[in-house]
Order: C-alpha cells, then structure tokens, then sequence
C-alpha cells in the first residue's frame, strides 16, 4: 500500500492528477485481468492522455465565448436540401483552417448560419484550434471603448490571435462608417493569417448600403472573399421547422425577401436572385492586394 501511495505521490508531482485519483481502479483492473506492467501503463497513461484532452477542450471552449455549443450530427440537413451535407463534410476537415481560408454563411434569418458557424468552431476546438465568437454588434461596441481609451491598436491584436473568429450576425445592424472601418481593421488584421467564419442575412450587393459607403465595403469583400467559400443557404427558418412540418404555416412580414431570402425587388434584384446556391472558392490572381 506505502508503494501505492508513493506512486499516487509522483503522479500528482507530475502533474497527472487524474490518473493518481484513477491508480486504484486501474490496479484493480489490472489484477483481474491479470495484465502485463506494460499493458496497465498504458491504460494508464491513455486514461491521463484522454482526461487531458477533454480539460484543454473545456479551457479552449469557455475561452472562445461559444454562447451554445452546437455539432454538425446536430443539423437538420434535411431541412435544408440547399446544402450539400458532402461538401459539409469536405469543410469538417478543416483543411481550410489550416490554408487560413475564410467561410462565409448567407441567407435569411433562422436557416441555420450560426449553427453551422459554431459547429465548425466547435470541431476546430477538439481539434487542438483556438476561436472566438461575437456578434458584428458586440464587435464594434468593443472596438468603439478601446478606441476611447487608446487601446484599438492592441485590441485588433487580440482579435487577430485565435485560429478562428467567428463574426456572427453581419447585416441586423447598420454600420456608420467609422464603424465600418472598424470592422475593416479587423480583416485586414487577419488577412491571410487566420479564418474568418461570418454569417450575414445580406448579400454582397447590397453590403455597400449596410457599410454606409461602397469603397470600404468593397475592401472588405475583397479580403474576406481572397480564397473565401461561399454557402448560400436557401429554406425555411430553422427555427420554425416543427411548426412547417406540424403543417401550420407563420404568417411571413413584407420585407423585400422572397421565400429564399432573396431581394425580390428594387434595384439589383436580378443580380441578386442569379447568386449560387452552393459553396465556390474565390481566387483572385497571385500578387492582387
């Protein structure tokens, strides 16, 4: 038993608590299956390995400000026959990540941009990747205080750090553009160095009404779309599923969007409607800025 204790000692000195709260059971274990000492330090050493791995999960996901933690098994795919659950799954790869490409999710609220954003947040993080996540507006109220206090310059840093920034709800608030060059520092201080995730319920056309002025939202596209893929979501809100599929049918207010979420009307209607409905990736050529 002192041998047992002493072995608990060194591990805890180790700095592998879980396996010294764990010695008991898996030298119980151990003796009924009579296993060898190499079979039970590995089970060992397996059982910290793994107990490891879920704590730093646990840190990198309170670190990342994930307000509901959502998965791609989650996701209704059937609900939402626009999307291609395989190249769904080609982006779970994460290989986009890795070549520091950007995603953007577009589509009318409640088709499932956030929930796809998050989720692929999430498998990044059980991955060993670091996030963050925020809201367009608590972005710019944020950046708005540390440029009170003289602070944006270190800010825009912080926001440049993570592996992926995830920039929820582009398009329910109208930027200024002071505002708007806000939000452009931000993608400049990503730019070819880390993924954006960004969901909007506006499409390209008409972000230069939503920046308040068509040359920074140009800048802006033209460095969120350099190597970008694109998923345009077309259904039904996400949220309303149960009721569509219950046969009762929400009354749908007048906003200029049609049953995809598209601009039906006014100008650039056309333009709009004849936008695809599945994932491209953007290249422009070698040495454009």
């Amino acid at each position: 038993m002192l041998e047992v204790e002493h072995a608990r000692q060194l591990l805890a000195e180790f700095n592998m608590p879980e396996a010294a709260c764990q010695l008991d059971a898996l030298l119980e274990t151990a003796a009924a299956k009579d296993s060898t000492f190499i079979s039970f330090l590995d089970q060992l050493l397996s059982f910290q390995q793994k107990e490891q791995t879920e704590k730093n999960v646990r840190k990198r996901m309170k670190a990342a400000r994930i307000p509901a933690v959502k998965t791609l098994e989650e996701f209704d795919f059937s609900f939402q026959p626009s999307l291609n659950p395989k190249q769904i799954q080609e982006l779970r790869t994460l290989a986009f990540v890795e070549r520091g490409e950007n995603l953007i999710l577009l589509g009318p609220p409640g088709v499932g941009k956030t929930h796809l954003a998050t989720a692929f947040a999430v498998e990044a993080l059980h991955h060993g990747k670091t996030a963050y996540f925020i809201t367009l507006a608590h972005l710019i109220e944020d950046l708005e205080k540390r440029r009170e206090k003289g602070l944006l310059s270190r800010r825009c840093k912080f926001y440049a750090r993570p592996d992926i920034l995830v920039i929820d709800e582009v398009g329910y608030m109208q930027l200024s553009r002071q505002q708007a060059e806000l939000l452009f520092q931000i993608v400049c201080a990503r730019y070819e160095r880390g993924t954006i995730i960004m969901t909007s319920n506006k499409y390209f056309s008409d972000w230069g009404e939503l920046m308040s002025d068509s040359v920074i939202a140009t800048a802006i596209l033209d460095r969120l779309l350099y190597h970008a893929h694109v998923i345009n979501i077309r259904g039904e809100s996400y949220r309303l599923k149960d009721r569509l599929r219950a046969g009762l049918n929400p009354a749908v207010p007048q906003s200029g969007l049609g049953k995809t979420g598209l601009r039906t009307s006014g100008p650039k209607a056309e333009e709009t409607l004849n936008l695809p409905f599945y994932w491209v990736t953007f290249n422009r050529p070698n040495g454009s800025n």
